[in-house]
C-alpha cells in the first residue's frame, strides 16, 4: 500500500447495477473491497432498469448483496429511453455522492449510461468484463459494450482476447487488466448452496422429472424470441428436444409475452416439457449443476456452464465470450434446428464437449479488482 497517501482519505467507489445479470458480477466485488477495509468505501446504486422488486430482492438476499446506497428507479423503456432516464437520475447522485471512480459491469443500458455522466463530469470510469466482443452490431448490447470501453479509465477483462480485442481498438495496454471473471466467484460461493432440480420440479407439481436426466432451456434475445417465425422454430425445436431427453424451460417474462402473443403456448403443452417462472440464482445454479445440456441465448450463462462443465449449445450466431468455444463446453448452433439437434444428439452420446475450466476462473477474481483499483486510486493521489 502507498503509505504516502494521507491515511485519513477514503477512496469512495460508487459500484452500479442495474439488470439482474449485474447482481452476479457485482455481489463479490462488493464482498472484496469490504475485506480492504475503511479506508476503501463501496458504495451500490441501483438503476432499477430491471424493475421486479420481488425478483430483485431474492437476487439480493441470496447473493449477500446489500441494500442499494441509492435506487433510481428507472423501469422499463426504449433503449434510447431508458438510458436517458439512467443518465438524467444518476447524474445528481453521483454529484451528491462525490466518488473517487465510479465502477461499472457488464453491457446493459445502466452500464453506458453511467459511465457516460461519469465520464462527462471527469470522475474516473472503472469497467469490469472488458473486451468482450461478438463482432455484430445489431445487438444493443455490443453498442454498449465498445463505447463503455472507450469511455473507461481501467477496464479488467475475463480472458485474454479481451486485451486483444481493446488494443485494436486504441486502448492503452497499461489500463487493461486480466483478472478472471467475476461471476465464476459467485458461482464458487454459492455452489453447496445450489437448489436441486428434483426439489424445483417437485415444487412445481412434476415429482420425478428430473429422474432420468434432463435438459433446461433459456431464451430472451430480442432475435430469437421478437420475430413469430424464428420463436416458432425454436419451440418446436424445443418439442423434439424433449422427446430425447425431458426439457426444463425457466421462462423470462418478455419471452412468455411474445409466446402468448403469437399464440404458440399450446406447443409447449407437453409432459415432457415443464414450464417455470423466472428462477432466483441459486435454483438457476441446481438446474445447470446437473442437466445433460443447457440451450440458452445468454452470455453469463455460456461461462457458467463452462464453470460447470455441463454442455452448452448457444442459440446464437455468436459469442462475446469466444472462450467458453475454444476452452469450454459450449458449441455454437444459432436457430436452424437441424444444427441443434445434431450438437444435442452429440452431446447425449457423450461426444459433446468435455471442456476445462480457463485460467483465472478461480473464484478469486474480484479480490485481484479491489486491489489493483485499491492502488490505482492511491496513486492518482
Amino acid at each position: 500500500m502507498n503509505t504516502n497517501l494521507s491515511t485519513d482519505k477514503v477512496l469512495r467507489i460508487l459500484c452500479v447495477v442495474g439488470a439482474r445479470p449485474n447482481f452476479m458480477k457485482m455481489a463479490p466485488i462488493m464482498q472484496a473491497f469490504a475485506a480492504l477495509g475503511p479506508r476503501v468505501e463501496a458504495q451500490l446504486v441501483h438503476t432499477g432498469q430491471h424493475y421486479d422488486v420481488a425478483m430483485n430482492h431474492q437476487y439480493f438476499q441470496a447473493l449477500g448483496i446489500p441494500d442499494p446506497d441509492v435506487n433510481l428507479e428507472v423501469g422499463s423503456g426504449s433503449h434510447a429511453q431508458q438510458t436517458a432516464e439512467v443518465m438524467r437520475r444518476f447524474e445528481p447522485a453521483l454529484d451528491d455522492l462525490a466518488p473517487s471512480a465510479v465502477l461499472v459491469v457488464g453491457d446493459v443500458n445502466s452500464t453506458i449510461a453511467c459511465a457516460l455522466v461519469a465520464a462527462k463530469k471527469g470522475v474516473p470510469v472503472i469497467h469490469v468484463e472488458a473486451g468482450l466482443r461478438s463482432f455484430d452490431r445489431a445487438m444493443p448490447e455490443e453498442i454498449n459494450r465498445v463505447l463503455t470501453d472507450q469511455l473507461s479509465d481501467l477496464l479488467f477483462t475475463t480472458e485474454e482476447s479481451g486485451r486483444a480485442n481493446l488494443l485494436k481498438e486504441g486502448i492503452a495496454d497499461e489500463r487493461i487488466h486480466f483478472v478472471g471473471n467475476v461471476m465464476i466467484d459467485t458461482l464458487r460461493l454459492n455452489l453447496p448452496r445450489a437448489v436441486p432440480a428434483a426439489r424445483i420440479a417437485a415444487d412445481a407439481g412434476r415429482r420425478g422429472f428430473t429422474d432420468g436426466g434432463y435438459s433446461v432451456l433459456t431464451l430472451h434475445r430480442p432475435s430469437n424470441v421478437d420475430d413469430p417465425a424464428v420463436l416458432r422454430r425454436l419451440l418446436e425445436t424445443a418439442v423434439r428436444i424433449s422427446e430425447r431427453v425431458p426439457l426444463i424451460f425457466p421462462v423470462h417474462p418478455r419471452t412468455r409475452a411474445t409466446i402468448e402473443r403469437f399464440g404458440l403456448l399450446p406447443l409447449l403443452d407437453r409432459p415432457t416439457i415443464l414450464l417455470l417462472p423466472p428462477m432466483g440464482y441459486l435454483e438457476m445454479l441446481g438446474l445447470m449443476k446437473d442437466a445433460r445440456a443447457v440451450l440458452t441465448d445468454s452470455g453469463g450463462i455460456q461461462e457458467e456452464t463452462t464453470a460447470l462443465g455441463t454442455p452448452c449449445i448457444t442459440l446464437r450466431e455468436n459469442t462475446e465470450r469466444p472462450i467458453t468455444v475454444d476452452e469450454g463446453t459450449n458449441t455454437i448452433a444459432g436457430s436452424d434446428p437441424a444444427t441443434i439437434l445434431a450438437v444435442l444428439g452429440d452431446v447425449l452420446a457423450g461426444r459433446g464437449k468435455a471442456g476445462r475450466v480457463p485460467h483465472f476462473w478461480d473464484g478469486r477474481a474480484a479480490e485481484r479488482i479491489a486491489a489493483i483499483v485499491r492502488d490505482w486510486l492511491e496513486r492518482r493521489g
